[in-house]
């Protein structure tokens, strides 16, 4: 037998199973299952993809000072204090492999992100869910939860896959009650749905155990890309970009991503089309017996009686070439999420969500 192992942790991570794409027998399915922006990245970023093709033999910048000047002048932020990656999902992973090891603790909410375990496994250290109070963060929970193993704690505001989230004030006492070792990582991939929302950036700039993530993959429609970038204190910032690789994004990313972040026009009509639709479906769906939290984010958490009743909705979504997302590896399994796509995309799945209601009805009737 051989003696060749994994670190420890590393085999008690599951394979991801991203969002589906397909559906046997059909063609045109409409894709409703991974929070993409249905209409796409802006024609700037595409003009600027179109134009990277022409250095693609150049080695990319390993600083990622044009990017970083970007979103600093966007955001009202300093570059220095900004690492970009591929996607947040490495910022997150990096924050884990810098600050976690064996015997450490990283604490998250029980319908969080599943990264969050995974890296903190690969990195040797032990997750710790923490309970919701009707599907939205408790920080009370969590603070009760921290003790002086914990390292980092992962909290996605508004969170994936219910949607909702907790405001400013709550942050800030989260962190400002955190053990001294600790780390609060505010996921940001979804902040830009809410207008008027910094993700946690002014906490980042003020508090020294506040860092934050954010992604393009969402609303920014480059989700096919992976980049993304954090933001907070110096010394995390200088810790993180000694371990990330220094050609971790490519010419095409790094411009694209530029050219994304400067069109912030695009990025108002995004919000304001996904913000009238979501109230639209949220809304379709509970006529039809389907409730919903209130959504702050880029889909619906649509919930069932049952588990049962959620699997057969979704397979009966899946005959009607509809992909939504089952979430029972979230601790959801009553609840499909369906993001928000475009208004045709909307009525067909409200509609189709309809029959099958409908059809469950007759079939349980007296």
């Amino acid at each position: 037998m051989s003696d060749i192992r994994p670190q420890p942790g590393i085999m008690e991570i599951a394979l991801y199973e991203g969002g589906a794409s397909h559906v046997a027998g059909q063609t045109d399915a409409i894709k409703l299952s991974s929070n993409e922006n249905p209409f796409g990245p802006s024609d700037r970023a595409k003009d600027a993809f179109s134009r990277a093709v022409l250095k693609l033999h150049r080695y990319p910048s390993t600083d990622h000072a044009a990017l970083r000047q970007a979103i600093g002048e966007v955001h009202g932020l300093d570059p220095s204090r900004i690492i970009c990656g591929v996607g947040s999902d490495e910022i997150l992973n990096l924050l884990a492999q810098a600050y976690v090891g064996p015997g450490d603790e990283v604490v998250f909410t029980e319908h969080g992100f599943l990264l969050y375990r995974t890296s903190t496994l690969a990195a040797g250290g032990t997750p710790v869910a923490v309970s919701e109070r009707e599907r939205t963060t408790d920080v009370d929970a969590i603070l009760a939860a921290c003790t002086e193993r914990t390292r980092l704690v992962y909290l996605a505001n508004p969170n994936n896959p219910t949607g909702t989230m907790v405001g400013l004030p709550e942050l800030e006492r989260l962190a400002s009650g955190l053990p001294g070792g600790a780390i609060l990582v505010l996921d940001g991939a979804y902040a830009e749905y809410v207008e008027g929302y910094d993700a946690g950036a002014e906490l980042a700039t003020r508090m020294s155990n506040v860092f934050m993530t954010r992604t393009f993959s969402k609303i920014y429609g480059l989700g096919g890309l992976r980049i993304g970038w954090g933001y907070g204190p110096k010394d995390i910032v200088d810790v993180l970009n000694r371990i990330r690789g220094p050609f971790n994004l490519s010419s095409a990313q790094l411009e694209t991503a530029e050219a994304a972040v400067r069109d912030q026009d695009y990025v108002t009509r995004c919000r304001t089309e996904n913000a009238r639709l979501r109230t639209w479906l949220a809304a379709s769906l509970a006529e039809k017996g389907v409730p919903s939290d209130i959504s702050t984010a880029n889909f619906i958490l649509a919930r069932f009686a049952d588990e049962a009743e959620a699997q057969a909705c979704d397979t009966y979504l899946q005959s009607q070439g509809l992909i939504v997302r089952r979430v029972a590896g979230y601790g959801l399994p009553n609840c499909l999420r369906i993001t928000v796509g475009d208004e045709a995309a909307c009525r067909r799945v409200a509609q189709v969500v309809g029959q099958f209601m409908a059809t469950r009805d007759a079939e349980t009737a007296p």
